[in-house]
């Protein structure tokens, strides 16, 4: 999925951005991700159970189907369920693989209930034809000792052992937990040692054990040790589903440099294997960006298949993307149960605030291309031909696009659940229902590419009256620096809470009387995961005049602040926290 940029205080505006719950079923699925399922090729799959279940009222009335010939999926009688009390409805799913080349295939199986909440919901089908075990594994880093991994997959617990021709204990191959349906994950890191100087390292990974004969095989590893850029892909997979007859819809793939010297990145290639020229890819200019759209014009429903090469001047200088576009018929606007994200974060199963702003994913939701909301003043209820309602009152929108709509979640909404509902040219969407709360404080993400090495993120954070950030120097933002002791910094956060003077939903806050948002408010800089940090009160704490739903907190950095490209800010007051964000300090 993509998210719409919020980055300065400009991009902002642009892209930000219950009663009683009725009596209805409430539609669950332990579930929404089965596979890689291994297959041996020329065979057929072993096949899957999903359970469903009702976490609501009433009862649920099922109905399933699938988008590709190879994967059935029918309804079974009622059960016990496996793995939690109560009564599951399984969905099997039967793999008709035998026609099927080796690779990596993807279906979806979609679980429908006319009157439930949360309904419909999709499975995403995956298959390793062949097993999830390649023949050979390309590994790149910079002398610095830095590591690079990968992670295969496999049904069956495997005997591994690794080896190495040269350059002593580089290569690692670790079991990691299994998910559902037995998915063993494994991964397999190669790591820069002092010893290492630049060059080509060779090893072998050996399997065995597996019920799929192409899993059990000697896996040649090669590890190339370079000062050269290399390539980082924030996408290595790229999934289109689309109505037919729908506009074109565009995916963006950013590639970072996690190597040394300067990354470049040139015109990418694509090739597709079905479906005519429905892919295609540009490098806009100036960037190492990859655009890449996927055009359903002409396409009758079905899978299509592809990829994308990125070309750089990078060590691993042609990278191959695979890309799938998926065809199904035109329809209602359909939001994704559990995709309404507290805009922030997008992190799965927080609640929204009151007055926060929310984005919410799913498809058809709005036809043609993106629009904005362009008053600085108020937010409309609608844009282009779209409305979302909020326990059935329509509420202000930020932002809508094919897969996405921005809102802002009304101050006094009741309950600690809401129910969310798309309206496309008059026609209805599904229900899906949303944690809320009163408050929930969020410190905005610039996310990715701007993150550290384990996925922590930078913080939406600018020097006064700049667009500049508190960033390592190595990303090369321009303006964009770490910040010194006794500099203030702006944070940017969602879902403080109402103002100690009100202020009104889906209207532009006023700078006099300053929204201050009321509370014994505090800054943690290099909090730990066990606490501590040094503590500051920030000298504002509020809404930002002029703008909708976006707070902002003023702080100076303290004195002794420990210094380094990833220190760790949290937010804190008397009764809540925040989430963790970093900043760099020199």
């Amino acid at each position: 999925m993509t998210h719409s940029p919020l980055f300065a205080k400009a991009a902002f505006a642009l892209a930000c951005l219950a009663p009683v719950l009725s009596a209805a079923p409430k539609l669950r699925l332990v579930t929404t991700t089965v596979g890689p399922v291994s297959i041996a090729q020329g065979a057929a799959g072993p096949s899957q159970d999903v359970e469903a279940y009702n976490a609501g009222d009433g009862a649920l009335n099922l109905s399933v189907s699938s988008t590709v010939p190879w994967v059935t999926a029918s309804l079974q009688a009622s059960r016990n369920c496996s793995n939690r009390a109560g009564t599951c409805i399984p969905v099997r799913l039967q793999f008709s693989t035998q026609q099927l080349a080796a690779g990596r295939y993807t279906a979806t199986v979609t679980v429908r209930d006319p009157n439930a909440v949360d309904a419909p919901q999709n499975i995403l089908v995956i298959a390793s034809v062949g097993g999830g075990v390649p023949e050979s594994i390309n590994f790149y880093a910079a002398p610095n000792g830095s590591s690079d991994e990968v992670t295969l997959t496999s049904n069956s617990l495997l005997n591994t052992s690794v080896s190495t021709s040269s350059g002593g204990d580089w290569l690692s191959l670790v079991r990691e937990g299994g998910s559902f349906r037995f998915v063993v994950p494994y991964k397999v890191r190669a790591r820069h040692l002092p010893t290492m100087a630049e060059g080509t390292y060779l090893g072998t990974i050996q399997t065995s054990g597996s019920s799929v004969p192409a899993e059990n095989r000697n896996t040649g590893v090669t590890f190339r040790v370079t000062s050269q850029p290399i390539a980082a892909l924030s996408q290595t997979t790229l999934r289109f589903r689309l109505p037919q007859g729908a506009a074109k819809l565009m995916n963006r793939i950013a590639v970072n440099n996690r190597g040394l010297g300067t990354l470049s990145v040139a015109a990418p290639e694509v090739a597709t294997t079905s479906g005519g020229t429905w892919l295609t890819a540009v490098r806009p200019e100036g960037f190492n960006l990859v655009d890449v759209t996927a055009d359903p014009s002409g396409l009758t429903p079905g899978v299509y298949r592809g990829t994308v090469t990125v070309i750089s001047n990078a060590a691993n200088n042609r990278v191959v993307v695979p890309a799938e576009l998926e065809i199904v018929a035109a329809g209602p606007p359909v939001a994704f149960a559990g995709q309404v994200l507290n805009n922030a974060t997008f992190a799965v199963d927080e609640p929204v605030a009151h007055g926060g702003i929310a984005a919410l994913f799913g498809e058809q939701l709005h036809a043609g291309d993106p629009v904005s909301n362009t008053s600085a003043a108020q937010l409309p209820t609608t844009l282009g031909e779209t409305r979302v309602f909020v326990n059935d009152q329509p509420v202000p929108l930020y932002y809508v696009s094919y897969g996405q709509i921005n809102f802002q979640v009304p101050f006094g909404t009741a309950g600690s659940e809401m129910l969310v509902r798309v309206e496309r040219a008059g026609q209805r969407g599904n229900t899906v229902s949303v944690p809320v709360r009163e408050r929930y404080p969020r410190l905005m993400q610039l996310g990715a590419p701007y993150q550290d090495s384990f996925g922590n993120s930078y913080a939406i954070a600018t020097f006064p009256n700049t667009t500049a950030f508190p960033l390592p120097a190595s990303f090369g933002l321009p303006g964009s620096r770490p910040v010194r002791e006794g500099e203030t910094l702006v944070f940017y956060a969602l879902g403080l809470g109402q103002a100690a003077t009100p202020v009104q939903t889906g209207v532009a806050v006023p700078a006099n009387p300053l929204p201050v948002v009321p509370g014994e408010w505090k800054v943690l800089f290099g909090a730990g995961p066990l606490g501590g940090g040094i503590a500051v009160a920030p000298s504002y704490v509020g809404f930002t005049p002029g703008f909708v739903g976006l707070y902002q907190i003023n702080v100076a950095i303290p004195q002794g602040v420990v210094k380094g490209d990833v220190v760790f800010v949290q937010l804190q007051s008397d009764t809540i926290g925040s989430n963790s964000v970093i900043i760099a300090t020199q």
